[in-house]
Formats: C-alpha cells, structure tokens, sequence
C-alpha cells in the first residue's frame, strides 16, 4: 500500500494517506526529505486511500485538501449513484472522513495540482483520479492499476491480490480507463499498491487485455 510525496516548488503534494495510523510515518517521511506537506490529494476516497485524512489535518490544518467532486460525496458518506452511472452497487471500504475537502477536482482533463496534471480514470470508484507529472512522465494511478505480483488491472480478480478487483465499482469502465492511462505513454507506474514500475506501458497493455480488452 503506497503513499507518494510528490515535490513541488513551495513543498510537497501528498497523494493519497493510507490507513489510519499512517500519518506519523507520512510526516516523519516529509520532514526527513526536509519540505513541508502542503497539500494532500486524494485518488479516490476508499478507507485505504484517506484512512489517515483526519489525523492529517488535525497535524497540517493549512494544507489544502482536494479530491474528485464525485468521490468527494463518497468521502461524506453520500453513496448513491448517479442516474447517468451504471447501477453497479459500491463496494470496498468506505467510512468517509470527517474532513471536508477544500477544493474539488476537475475530470475534464484540463485540472492540475502544480505539476500534476489530473486525469479521469472512473471505474475503481465513480469519480477515481489518476494523476501524471508533467515534469517526467510519472504516473500515479491511484488503484487503476495494481502491481503486487506483476502489472494488472484493478477489475482483474486472477494473481495473488485480488483485493482492488473485490472493491471495484465497475469492471468495464475500470478497463476503459486502464487503456486511457496506457495512452498517455507514463515513463513510471506508481500504483496504490505493488512496487514502483519503470518504462510501465508494454505492461499496462497486456493488463488491458489479460483482464479482457477495452469493452466498447
């Protein structure tokens, strides 16, 4: 399960904040690299993405907070779908938080987070959010993707963790996306859990179509 402290010219962007009791090893990680965090990013808002949230905030009380609009319902417990969504029920963990986001995040591709450029990828939840550095290619994918035991699809229910398919909203619009982060050439994969991978989209590929191509 991954964090990541992304550099930026006033401090760090913090995407994603783990399970509860993360937060100390996230500050002692930030204050060991000797840059404040500034900001914290959510992908998506299951218990495993923004467990520690409010222990962040009760130490960072400044420090922005953003997520998707849509997943921002999700975070206060609004967990009804959309009549335009398909009526897959949710699933995976999620209590919410009692923080409330202090700005909400575009899916239109268009929304940045300094050098973070902020791209849709629903599926895993409604209102998912990948992020790509604009700097170097570096892709975090929040649970799009998973690479505990090789590179997969969060929808994928085969490997040795199954845990991303098990709290997927919807498989084909998770796979959707899977291509759509293929498309954007990363040079780097960070996912919400596995190892970092290198030169990742050959991989990300043959996710796509081990878990079943792109539905259309």
């Amino acid at each position: 399960m991954n964090s990541a402290l992304v550099r930026e010219d006033d401090g760090f962007t913090l995407v994603d904040t783990g399970i509860p009791g993360s937060a100390p090893a996230l500050l002692k990680a930030a204050a060991d690299l000797g840059a404040p965090i500034r900001r914290v990013v959510l992908t998506h808002a299951h218990d495993d993405h923004v467990g520690s949230l409010d222990a962040l905030h009760a130490a960072l009380p400044e420090a922005e907070v953003l997520i998707s609009g849509r997943d921002a319902r999700l975070l206060r417990g609004d967990l009804g779908l959309d009549p335009g969504e398909p009526q897959t029920p949710l699933r995976g963990g999620l209590r919410g938080a009692k923080t409330a986001p202090t700005r909400l995040l575009r899916l239109d591709g268009t929304d940045r987070v300094g050098h973070l450029r902020v791209v849709p990828a629903p599926g895993h939840t409604p209102g998912h959010a990948a992020l790509l550095d604009t700097r170097d290619g570096t892709l975090l994918c929040g649970d799009a993707f998973q690479t505990v035991a090789g590179v997969r699809v969060c929808s994928d229910r085969r490997g040795l963790f199954p845990l991303t398919a098990f709290a997927t909203w919807h498989a084909p619009t998770a796979l959707h996306s899977a291509q759509a982060l293929a498309d954007l050439h990363p040079t780097r994969l960070v996912p919400g859990h596995g190892r970092v991978v290198e030169d990742p989209e050959a991989a990300m590929r043959r996710a796509v179509t081990r878990a079943g191509g792109v539905q259309g």
